[in-house]
Formats: structure tokens, C-alpha cells, sequence
């Protein structure tokens, strides 16, 4: 063990941070405060899960709209021109070298170049489901935003119960609402992995 730690200071010297501790040497939460039994009050539930998680969503939800859409775009348009590039009728281009001239049909390259772009799009779009774990992520953070406003309004199903009844209703509504969030997003990756596996086998 004391043998590590003058390589992890040197490395901390070359890179001006610290270097992280390897599962050996310590054990830590850094993300999780030791509280006892049932000390967080709504307003701390709020503050760190609710929020957190929101911000996880909207950052990820930006993220995989804006890969389907481009994508999508892309598609859309590498569609089009396909068509319009084989009417064309263009004289191939001589390229001369000093060793030999090549005649090179353009317009082939072209439509074979865009055609295989479309296809890998498409094909990308299908592994990756960007629209799916856009649309997941989406409704799941707007999911949270409406539970959030119908518990400190005391409206809907949160509407005459009494504060504890009500703080237990909306944990256990945003944390399901996580879960199923967090198995989606499980069934995609796991689809994601078996398409790559099978590509290799």
C-alpha cells in the first residue's frame, strides 16, 4: 500500500488534482451525508433528489434530441438529394495524375457516398433509440415537475391528507417514477449491447 502512494503524488504533481483512491485503500460516499432514520424533511427531499434528478433529466433529454434530430434531418435529406443526383447526367471527371488519368463519375461517388450515409443513420438511430430515451427522459423530468407542484399545493391526490401522509405518497410516487426511468433506460442499453454482440459474433 505505501508503495502507491508515491506514484499517487507524483501523478498528482503532473496533473494538479488528486488522484482517485483505489477500492482498496478507503470506502467513500462522497455524494451521500450520513443522516439518521427518517430525518430528511421535504424541503431537503426537494432540494437534493428532486433537483438533482431534474437536472439529470433536462441534460440528458437535450442531449438525445438533439442526436435524433440532427439525425433525422440528416436522413430526411440525404433522401432527397439521392433521387435528384441520379437524374443528373454529368461527364465524368478527368483527374490527371502523373502517372495515369482517372475518369471519375461523380455522380456515382456522390449517390453512393449519401446513400451510405442515410444507411448508417438510420442504422445508428435503431440501436441507439434517441428518440425513445429522449421522450423517456422527458416525460420522466415532467413527471417530477408535476408531482412536485400538486404536493406543495396540496392539490389532486395530496389534496386534505395530512403533511407525513402526503410527503410518504409523493417519495414513493417520484421514486417509482425514477425506477421505471432507470429500467427503460436498463432495456435500451442492454438491447444496445446484445445488437453489438451479435454484430461481432
Amino acid at each position: 500500500m505505501a508503495g502507491k502512494r508515491p506514484l499517487r503524488n507524483w501523478l498528482k504533481r503532473i496533473i494538479g488534482r488528486e488522484m482517485p483512491v483505489s477500492p482498496g485503500d478507503s470506502l467513500q460516499y462522497p455524494d451521500l451525508d450520513p443522516r439518521p432514520f427518517q430525518s430528511i424533511t421535504p424541503e431537503i427531499y426537494i432540494k437534493d433528489r428532486i433537483n438533482d434528478q431534474l437536472r439529470f433529466y433536462d441534460t440528458k433529454a437535450v442531449y438525445y434530441k438533439r442526436w435524433y434530430l440532427s439525425m433525422r434531418a440528416a436522413t430526411v435529406i440525404g433522401g432527397a438529394i439521392v433521387p435528384v443526383l441520379v437524374n443528373l447526367n454529368l461527364n465524368p471527371l478527368a483527374l490527371n495524375l502523373w502517372f495515369s488519368v482517372w475518369h471519375i463519375n461523380v455522380v456515382k461517388v456522390l449517390t453512393t457516398l449519401i446513400s451510405l450515409m442515410v444507411v448508417l443513420l438510420v442504422s445508428l438511430e435503431s440501436v441507439y433509440h434517441f428518440k425513445e430515451q429522449w421522450r423517456n427522459y422527458r416525460s420522466t423530468g415532467e413527471m417530477l415537475k408535476k408531482e412536485y407542484y400538486l404536493f406543495v399545493s396540496g392539490k389532486g391526490r395530496y389534496a386534505g391528507k395530512d403533511p407525513d401522509i402526503a410527503f410518504k405518497l409523493f417519495v414513493e410516487k417520484c421514486e417509482t417514477a425514477i425506477d421505471v426511468e432507470n429500467a427503460s433506460t436498463l432495456q435500451v442499453m442492454t438491447t444496445v449491447s446484445d445488437v453489438k454482440r451479435d454484430h461481432v459474433t
